[in-house]
């Protein structure tokens, strides 16, 4: 791995230490001010409803000022919002904090962006592979330490959310050289990349199936701490703990699965079989009514979800000519944003309605759907 693969790795895999410290928390954390299931899913989407704002301006002030003080911007915008969050003394601060988080939270989407200036097409599948990796270990790590820092109180996990995040922000700013030219004139503005790349008709169905994607995991995501909390009685170290293993199997399939797949098959067919096995995974969690099963359904939902990051990105990164490459991804972190913005309000407001297997049935039908929309994009790129 070169060194700038190197530190982009470990600088996504301590901003995602942060995040992963946040997820298996924040639901219980919302209840102690009176929050409703609805409520956090609220609290989940406005985090990505002030991504979906922000993060098309981020993506082509990356392609015009550089991707570095873009990175560095959106992760000192993290360390903000998690002091802001563990200083918080009423709901609306809880909100206010993870809308300053979304605002600032381009990170992922300009690591994506800085993969793809240091690396040729063919290398692409494997170094997203590793990003997908540094997701997995940053959930490993991050619920870890969630389950570990709650036995002392519901705000310490997020006070080392903090600190770990201010290391990733150090690792980028010493050690993160920069691969973008300053002053692009020709960046399109980010409005009108949104309607000119969604308008391009090869492209459209992918970024329909990126949409459908990540509001489907996002539903899996935000749910999974209340979904385990009703029905098996978990607590944040219990959930903290299985979202640990849940994200080693993620590094697992990243790291050992993706590639041998991609070489085989292909970035379309390693998506597609992805999502068939999430489909299945997460409609057995929907179905399991012992701890057992429930943690046994959790392996082939892991595999799906490992399978179908890392090839999806590498399908949207194909899509675009090197200059183009913040534009688009920031087209697609923009359709992401708006589907985890959808994903936790629908998810949880199922689960407070029609109970807590309504939200996974939902979302493994939503799976199926996007892989029957993935088969028309490769017959429309099969014509072409």
């Amino acid at each position: 791995m070169s060194r700038p693969l190197l530190v982009i790795f470990l600088t996504v895999f301590v901003n995602l230490v942060g995040f992963g410290i946040i997820i298996p928390l924040l639901p219980f954390y919302a209840q102690t001010f009176g929050a409703s299931p609805l409520v956090i899913g609220l609290l989940f989407a406005s985090f990505s409803l002030a991504q979906l704002i922000a993060t098309p301006a981020l993506g082509v002030m990356s392609d015009r000022w550089g991707r570095r003080p873009v990175l560095i911007f959106s992760l000192l915008g993290t360390v903000v919002s998690f002091v802001m969050l563990a200083m918080a003394h009423t709901l609306v601060l809880l909100f206010a904090a993870r809308i300053i988080d979304g605002l600032s939270g381009g990170n992922i989407t300009t690591a994506r962006a800085y993969i793809a200036d240091v690396t040729e097409p063919h290398e692409r599948a494997k170094a997203y592979g590793f990003l997908g990796a540094a997701f997995g270990l940053g959930f490993i790590v991050g619920p870890a330490l969630a389950a570990l820092f709650a036995t002392i109180s519901y705000t310490a996990p997020i006070w080392a959310a903090a600190v770990v995040t201010l290391i990733a922000t150090a690792m980028a700013w010493f050690w993160l050289p920069e691969t973008v030219h300053r002053g692009n004139e020709e960046t399109v503005s980010p409005w009108r990349a949104l309607p000119e790349v969604f308008g391009r008709a090869r492209l459209r169905p992918l970024l329909i199936a990126d949409f459908i994607y990540w509001g489907s995991f996002s539903v899996c995501n935000t749910t999974f701490a209340l979904f385990a909390a009703r029905r098996f009685g978990f607590d944040v170290t219990h959930t903290g703990y299985v979202l640990a293993a849940f994200g080693f199997l993620g590094v697992l399939v990243q790291t050992g699965m993706v590639q041998p797949m991609v070489s085989r098959f292909g970035e379309l067919r390693t998506f597609l079989a992805g999502l068939v096995i999430a489909a299945l995974g997460w409609g057995l969690v929907a179905a399991s009514y012992s701890v057992g099963l429930f943690l046994l359904a959790l392996i082939p939902a892991g595999i799906g979800v490992g399978l179908c990051n890392a090839s999806l990105i590498t399908l949207i990164s194909h899509s675009a000519s090197r200059d183009e490459q913040g534009k688009v991804q920031g087209a697609a972190g923009a359709l992401e944003s708006l589907g985890r913005t959808i994903g936790p309000v629908w998810g949880n407001g199922a689960l407070q309605k029609f109970g807590e297997g309504s939200a996974y049935i939902s979302a493994s039908a939503a799976f199926v759907v996007t892989a029957f929309i993935m088969l028309g994009y490769h017959q429309v790129n099969t014509k072409s």
